[in-house]
């Protein structure tokens, strides 16, 4: 029976202490994201500071699940022939439509200026600001 037991076994030991600590850590992580929202928080007048902390903790806690949950660490190195040629084919792509993405309003047809959801304003008229609105308070752009 011992042989069997040990017949699917590849010689990496995964105990059940391993991912209670990892589901530990996962914890800690997503307390410190909401640690970026409390009132704590050093940077509260610099929101990029917040984003890029959650992006390094949601990436620290994706790379957690990935190796170990999706069992990856204990994979042979083909793992490697499957994700770097796709990781680079993601970069190509996102390089690719960036250009498309940051002119995409440049050069438009009437027909599809017609169609957009948001049309560019065109009117001349200056947003009345809190300074300009006098004693009654804050005008609207509707009130004109």
């Amino acid at each position: 029976m011992s042989e069997h037991a040990h017949a699917h076994d590849d010689g990496h030991d995964v105990g059940l202490a391993k991912y209670v600590y990892v589901f530990l850590a996962l914890c800690v992580l997503t307390s410190m994201s909401f640690f970026t929202y409390s009132s704590y928080w050093p940077f509260p007048d610099q929101p990029n500071i917040g984003r890029a902390f959650m992006m390094a903790v949601s990436c620290t806690k994706a790379m957690l699940v990935i190796l170990f949950f999706m069992h990856v660490k204990y994979e042979a190195n083909w793992k490697y022939v499957l994700t770097i040629p796709a990781a680079f084919m993601s970069l190509f792509l996102l390089l690719a439509l960036v250009p498309d993405i940051g002119m995409r309003g440049r050069w438009l047809s009437e027909e599809r200026r017609l169609y957009m959801a948001e049309p560019p304003a065109e009117t001349e008229e200056p947003v009345v600001k809190h300074a300009e609105a006098g004693e009654g308070g804050a005008e609207t752009e509707a009130e004109h």
